[in-house]
């Protein structure tokens, strides 16, 4: 079907306006960084700052070890946020249980959830891995494992929240009419409204994975040598704070693929909903 001339001109003015925007954002984009870059480095201190923070031989010199350690910190990402979303659903769960009978248990899992959101993590850290050491329990598992646990109970508590509120957004009349054909509680859960829920609450739930991402770096304040404690021993021996810059390069580069996916889910959401 051939397109009438006034879609034409529609069309053609869209595609106007489309480069043109593009090209004044490119450049005041271009603008505002020039003004940035003059500004920094037209500063009094900038020689000494890029000395003790820019330095390029001690950056190429610490990258392998930071990077080594970033390695750990990539694998810690992993286990934790499956371990922290799988904990985090069980609490949401927990607390969305009905009848009088449950209230021990939803108690225990609304006491949970306080107690894990208001606590700072760097508190929870210090007591899992130099706290619990202490009993000199049989068994006692090592410190980055203690760091890991520390991380996935205390993102678990905001992953339950953000499930809860999933879980609520389910229209009780959709629970009423999986009940009345015959679905138990659990199938109704699986089957109807857990699908439901953790579509709408995706884009809460990747803001929080990228957060643990970056808190990740806090294991290193109990002993294992991740990105950050390797920029830190670095930095120790070179009294140059270039190391530390690179771990926050790499962090951010490792990032920004899961922010990417982040925005496009958040987006794809919103179009949804409109």
């Amino acid at each position: 079907m051939s397109l009438s001339p006034a879609q034409l001109d529609r069309i053609a003015y869209r595609r106007r306006q489309t480069l043109l925007s593009v090209l004044v954002a490119a450049l005041s984009t271009l603008v505002l960084g020039v003004l940035l870059v003059v500004a920094v480095t037209g500063a009094p201190g900038w020689d000494r700052v890029r000395e003790s923070f820019l330095d390029p031989q001690v950056a190429r010199d610490s990258l392998p070890d930071v990077l080594r350690g970033l390695w750990l910190n990539i694998r810690l990402l992993f286990f934790c946020a499956v371990g922290a979303l799988a904990l985090g659903l069980a609490v949401a769960l927990l607390r969305t249980l009905r009848g009088p009978v449950f209230f021990p248990v939803r108690l225990l899992a609304t006491g949970y959830t306080y107690t894990f959101r208001g606590l700072p993590l760097i508190i929870v850290l210090y007591v899992m891995t130099l706290g619990l050491p202490g009993l000199r329990l049989q068994g006692m598992p090592s410190t980055l494992v203690l760091g890991g646990i520390a991380l996935v109970v205390t993102y678990s508590g905001y992953l339950a929240e953000v499930f809860r509120a999933g879980i609520e957004s389910v229209h009780p009349s959709q629970l009423a009419a999986a009940r009345s054909l015959g679905l138990t509680y659990r199938q109704t859960m699986r089957f109807v409204v857990l699908p439901q829920a953790v579509r709408r609450v995706a884009p809460p739930l990747l803001n929080d994975t990228v957060a643990l991402q970056k808190d990740v770096g806090l294991v290193s304040l109990a002993g294992p040598i991740d990105a950050v404690r390797a920029a830190q021993i670095h930095t120790a021996e070179t009294f140059n704070y270039t190391p530390y810059i690179v771990a926050g390069v790499l962090f951010v580069l490792l990032a920004a693929p899961l922010i990417a996916v982040t925005d496009w889910v958040t987006l794809r959401a919103a179009r949804r909903q409109s």
